[in-house]
Order: structure tokens, then sequence, then C-alpha cells
């Protein structure tokens, strides 16, 4: 797609974003805790010589 479409048609772009962001967060809902990937907390390490 061209992007002077979305320019020209900006309430289609809008909904396209909406659209992303609710199946993003329904998405986020339905996922289980236990199929997180594990972080690791950050961590430092200082040398000197």
């Amino acid at each position: 797609m061209k992007t002077h479409f979305f320019v020209k048609h900006w309430v289609a772009a809008f909904a396209i974003a909406v659209l992303t962001i609710v199946i993003g967060v329904v998405s986020l809902q339905t996922l289980s805790v236990e199929q997180y990937p594990d972080i690791a907390p950050p961590m430092v390490t200082i040398s000197a010589t």
C-alpha cells in the first residue's frame, strides 16, 4: 500500500490502529502467566584492576 492512501483516508488508518490495539489487549489478557518468557533481573558487574 502506498502511504498517500493513509494520508487521504485518515479514518481508515485510525480504524486499523484501533483494531491493532484491541487485538493486542485481548491477546495479552488471554495469554496465561505460565506462557510468559522468563525475564532475568538486570545485573551490573563492575571489575577494576
